[in-house]
This record gives C-alpha cells, sequence and structure tokens, in this order.
C-alpha cells in the first residue's frame, strides 16, 4: 500500500470523526434549546396560573390619629393577602409603617431633625415591625421574607439583576416578599419619593400583573373627597391627564399623597401594569376589589397594551 492510500484513509478517517463531533454537539445542542423552551414555557404557565399583584399599604392606613402603628387594621390586612393567596394570586408587600412602630416604642427626651427622626424611629421600629407581620402570617403558615432596598439598586446593574433574582426566589418558594426603603442608611438626596414610588418601581421589575395602592381615601375624585358634588374617577384610560383633580399634599404621617399615587400609577400604567387606588380603611378591601369590583369603591388605571 502506497503513502497515497495511507494518507487519504488517515484524511477520510479524521473527516468521519470531526463530521461525529458536529453531529454530537448539533444534537445537544437541541437538545439544550428545547429543554430551554419547555423551560420558559413551564415558567410562563406557571406566572399565567399565579397572578402577581404588588400591594402598597400607606403610613396613613396603617398608623393610628396618635402616629402610632394600628394592630387591629394590620391583622385585618394580613387575614385579606392570606385569602388572595389562598385564591392563586402571588403577593408582594410593600410597607410602610417602621416609623410609627418606632415612634410607639421609644420616649425620646430632646429634639430631633427630620433625618435624626427617619433613622431613629426606622431603625427601632422596622424590626417591631417585621416581628409583627412574622406573628400575624404565621397563623397561616405564611412565611415571609423582609427585603429593605434603595433607590441606587433601581438603576440597571448588577444590584437591580440581584435583588430581582432574590425576589423572585422567594415567591418561587412560596414566600411573601415584604419591603420597604431602608431609612436608616438611605442619604436624602437619594431616598425614594415615597413608598408609592418605590412600589411602582417593584411592581416593574417583578413584571406584576396588578398594583394596589392602599390610602385612607377611596381614589381620585373631581373634587374634594367630603364635598358631596364630587365624584370618584373610576376608570383611567391610558395618556389622560387628571392633574387639574390632584392636589400636592402629604399624608399626615408619610411622605407621599394623592399626587405621588398619581405619578406612580401613571408611570406604572404606560408599562402595561394596572393600577388600582383603593381605601385601605374598608373592610376587606382587597376581597372586594377581586369578589365585588363593581361595587367597590376605587380608581383603575387601565394599563397599556
Amino acid at each position: 500500500m502506497n503513502l497515497q492510500i495511507i494518507f487519504r484513509k488517515i484524511w477520510l478517517r479524521r473527516t468521519y470523526l470531526a463530521l461525529g463531533k458536529a453531529q454530537i454537539n448539533l444534537a445537544l445542542l437541541s437538545f439544550f434549546r428545547k429543554f430551554a423552551a419547555v423551560y420558559v414555557f413551564y415558567r410562563r404557565k406557571k406566572r399565567i396560573m399565579k397572578k402577581r399583584i404588588v400591594i402598597k399599604v400607606g403610613s396613613n392606613v396603617l398608623t393610628r390619629a396618635d402616629g402610632k402603628l394600628d394592630v387591629t387594621r394590620m391583622s385585618a390586612l394580613v387575614d385579606q393577602i392570606a385569602w388572595l393567596r389562598a385564591h392563586g394570586y402571588e403577593i408582594i408587600l410593600v410597607s410602610s409603617g417602621a416609623m410609627a412602630s418606632g415612634r410607639g416604642e421609644l420616649k425620646v427626651t430632646h429634639d430631633l431633625d427630620s433625618v435624626e427622626q427617619r433613622q431613629l424611629y426606622s431603625a427601632v421600629g422596622q424590626g417591631k415591625l417585621i416581628g409583627l407581620y412574622y406573628d400575624l402570617f404565621r397563623e397561616f403558615n405564611i412565611h415571609i421574607g423582609q427585603v429593605l432596598t434603595m433607590k441606587e439598586n433601581f438603576q440597571p446593574g448588577e444590584q437591580y439583576e440581584n435583588q430581582r433574582a432574590c425576589m423572585t426566589v422567594m415567591l418561587e418558594n412560596d414566600v411573601l416578599p415584604i419591603v420597604n426603603e431602608n431609612d436608616t442608611v438611605s442619604v436624602t438626596e437619594l431616598m425614594f419619593t415615597d413608598n408609592d414610588e418605590l412600589s411602582g418601581l417593584i411592581a416593574q421589575m417583578m413584571e406584576a400583573d396588578t398594583l394596589v395602592l392602599l390610602s385612607n381615601i377611596d381614589g381620585i375624585y373631581t373634587g374634594h373627597p367630603d364635598d358631596p358634588s364630587s365624584e370618584i374617577i373610576r376608570s383611567v384610560a391610558p395618556g389622560k391627564d387628571l392633574s387639574q383633580y390632584i392636589k400636592a399634599e402629604k399624608s399626615a404621617f408619610g411622605r407621599g399623597g394623592m399626587h405621588s399615587k398619581y405619578t406612580t400609577a401613571s408611570k406604572v400604567q404606560s408599562q402595561g401594569i394596572r393600577v388600582i387606588i383603593a381605601n385601605g380603611e374598608r373592610e376587606n378591601i382587597l376581597i372586594d376589589l377581586i369578589e365585588h369590583k363593581d361595587y367597590t369603591p376605587h380608581t383603575e388605571f387601565i394599563p397599556c397594551n
């Protein structure tokens, strides 16, 4: 056998081996693509079956007239969230109340500026607040997880992705995230406007179906809520301007107000997420928004397609 034939056989053998490896690689690639498609389909199916709602409860809902925490209302809120979860809804709770909780614990004997008050009361109150939520949700065998965040965590990058991954794994393991701003370390210039803004960012980050903003008012009115001639605005189409009905006033114990809720609702609405403003002081408001929506006072921002 001459050298030309030998080299030809060696070349053919190597060619067959190379083709074999290529076919194996193609088969593996095809397998992983199918696996990824099935996994994505499963995750999407799971999300379709479980509608995700972000609920923001404000300071005026959670505090009494003296500025201290209203435990009775917190308990009623927890009862409703437990009902929602039992009916297949996935819940993320954005809760104010840390400062009110801290204010009820401490008797400060000297004057504090606004930053010192926020840091002191929040540092003391957040632990008490989350502990109370823990005790209340434990009655329903619901596990909770605390998420304290800052505005810089919502800039595109590693912190944003890390935060989203953390909350995603919570939800996948049936843990209820309870979110609040980390007031003890937040720099004043970089703070959220209020928890309305925070809840809107959470709703967008976690691709929620609905954002519910609970206040001590039924919704947005055409005039002052106490005026008998005022009517509640039930539905707000994308791009509709309601600024003429909004006053730039803050809530008694928080940093927000109806102007803040309107601003947040408009932004979140534009991202394809439904937003509802309702009265958290109404008995069973969350359940009624599901079961008796047509008869329950609220303002709904219809999402963009």
